[in-house]
């Protein structure tokens, strides 16, 4: 299979072509507890999970519209794209309506949030329901120095000020090459995260990725609080060697991390698995454990 590099730029090819409500702690018809009736019994929990597309990525290639109803079946109701498969923002926006998901995000490239793109990008956000647009990778010539993660921060600066009147925002999702050492110093996380201070830039953390770089996401939320409306929610195992699991079968402390979630602002969890031998069967079993989760 492609990288997430590669995908991306099909994607971008592609798409000349062609507000959800937090996904935490919501009553449902069914009479679920509210939140002040939770956080008393000390059981908070996900109610609308969702999932990054790009877990499914071979089967929406091969059906769009059935991929996401099995999504819905599955057990999610909130979806982040990673690219339309050359459907129109009204296509898009029917299919969603048809699995009864709605779609709070998507990722883009940073090269969409340049002024000759930025407005095709917020038109097709707007028509299909998007509250973020998220850069989702970073070339190597972007993740060099301080000064080019200084420049990333701008771009994303930029975007989000031309967004905002739209009620877009603008998000950077992590790998872990953005925790290693620079040189001069530092890692090209914290400089984001800086140069971005005060601003409505918002950051996607991948929970796999910050853990497998070695750093502390709640050292993060604790320093930066309530900057991090979204995760990746990615299990995997870490030693002797690195593999990616379905939630709940990987080593990553999940009822730790999400006792946490106020802190950390988060909003949206959406479930990844970069290389599922059964795509549905991941998202299936990782739904199942993420809907027993207390914490």
């Amino acid at each position: 299979m492609g990288t997430r590099r590669t995908f991306l730029e099909e994607l971008a090819l592609a798409a000349g072509a062609g507000a959800a409500l937090p996904s935490l702690l919501r009553a449902d018809a069914r009479g679920d507890l509210t939140l002040t009736s939770r956080a008393a019994a000390g059981a908070d929990r996900i109610d609308s999970l969702g999932v990054q597309l790009y877990t499914v990525r071979t089967l929406m290639k091969q059906d769009f519209e059935r991929t996401l109803a099995r999504v819905g079946e599955a057990g999610y109701r909130e979806v982040e794209f990673a690219g339309y498969f050359d459907r129109t923002p009204a296509q898009v926006r029917a299919a969603l309506g048809a699995a009864g998901l709605v779609a709070p995000s998507t990722h883009i490239g940073l090269d969409d949030l340049l002024p000759a793109n930025l407005p095709r990008l917020l038109d097709q956000a707007q028509a299909i329901g998007h509250e973020w647009i998220v850069v989702a990778w970073l070339g190597n010539a972007q993740r060099k120095s301080a000064d080019t993660y200084k420049a990333v921060a701008d771009t994303l600066l930029k975007a989000a000020d031309a967004a905002r009147a739209e009620r877009v925002r603008v998000a950077y999702h992590n790998h872990d090459f953005e925790f290693l050492p620079l040189p001069g110093g530092g890692i090209g996380y914290d400089v984001m995260l800086e140069q971005t201070r005060g601003s409505t830039v918002g950051f996607e953390m991948d929970l796999c990725w910050i853990t497998k770089a070695g750093r502390d996401p709640m050292a993060y939320w604790l320093k930066w609080p309530e900057r991090f409306p979204m995760v990746h929610v990615k299990d995997a195992v870490f030693a002797p060697a690195f593999a990616m699991k379905d939630v709940g079968a990987g080593t990553i402390n999940w009822k730790g991390l999400f006792k946490e979630h106020v802190q950390a602002g988060i909003a949206h969890y959406f479930v990844e698995h970069d290389e599922p031998a059964d795509p549905i069967a991941s998202i299936t079993a990782s739904a199942k454990f993420l809907r027993a989760l207390t914490f």
